[in-house]
């Protein structure tokens, strides 16, 4: 991706993600959090979520490999942000199916920065609210 073909309202390609427990467990491997209602039903159910639910940052780095891979370069990416609003629901029968679509919002020619707006949701439901990146491109 470059600069000179970005316009406000280039949208990026949609991703479709499926999370399962096990998905769950290697995040919480990987990252250290094993906050219990990311893996186990009981507790999370005892606080009063519905099942377990998916990692935050999880979820939010699904969104932002949507806006590396369309830049190209992760380390295009300057700034990225988000509100989290919902949270993901990852039964065990069946895996979670998470959502990413993204626009270009904004251009800014001296800078050659883009700022992307996402839209992140799960069974109908925005998960990630004001998800927003900036990208420099070349």
């Amino acid at each position: 991706m470059n600069f000179e073909d970005t316009e406000v309202g280039t949208e990026l390609p949609a991703a479709r993600y499926e999370l399962s427990r096990d998905d769950l467990r290697a995040y919480a491997e990987a990252s250290g959090d094993h906050n219990p209602i990311h893996l186990d039903e009981a507790i999370a159910t005892s606080v009063g979520l519905p099942d377990v639910i998916a990692h935050g940052m999880l979820t939010m780095g699904l969104a932002g490999s949507v806006v590396a891979d369309w830049a190209g370069d992760p380390t295009a990416v300057v700034s990225f942000g988000t509100r989290f609003t919902a949270p993901v629901v990852v039964p065990s029968a069946e895996p979670a199916v998470v959502e990413v679509a993204g626009t270009v919002l904004t251009r800014d020619e001296s800078a050659r920065t883009v700022e992307v707006d996402l839209t992140v949701t799960h069974a109908g439901t925005k998960v990630l609210g004001r998800a927003r990146a900036v990208v420099r491109l070349p």
